[in-house]
């Protein structure tokens, strides 16, 4: 169990509050680009090839969601940062999307 499992966990508790639409959507991909960051933020002994094929995949599963326009920003920033691969990288990811996740989804996000 790591220190980030408590966030995580909230965040999915928080998504299962909300009712169906953007804000719930939002949430689900909050949590998924958190858990991509965290893992490259550890520095994940997957390889280039995984880590990449990984930020495609998460790419191309938040292009299916219906996601409020301030968190959408942020998390494209997000995934352009996770491209780099390096865990600094994935820090500066997950700063960045503190400001689109509170005013897309509340403060508790």
């Amino acid at each position: 169990m790591s220190d980030w499992d408590a966030p995580l966990i909230a965040l999915l508790e928080m998504q299962q509050r909300l009712e169906r639409g953007p804000k719930r959507e939002g949430a689900f991909a909050l949590w998924l680009t958190t858990r991509v960051a965290l893992d490259t933020a550890a520095g994940s002994t997957d390889g280039e090839k995984a880590r990449r094929r990984r930020v495609a995949l998460l790419r191309r599963r938040l292009q299916a969601l219906v996601i409020p326009r301030p968190l959408e920003r942020g998390l494209r920033t997000a995934i352009t940062q996770l491209e780099e691969g390096t865990p600094t990288a994935a820090r500066i990811a997950l700063t960045q999307l503190v400001a689109p996740s509170r005013d897309a989804l509340g403060q508790n996000a």
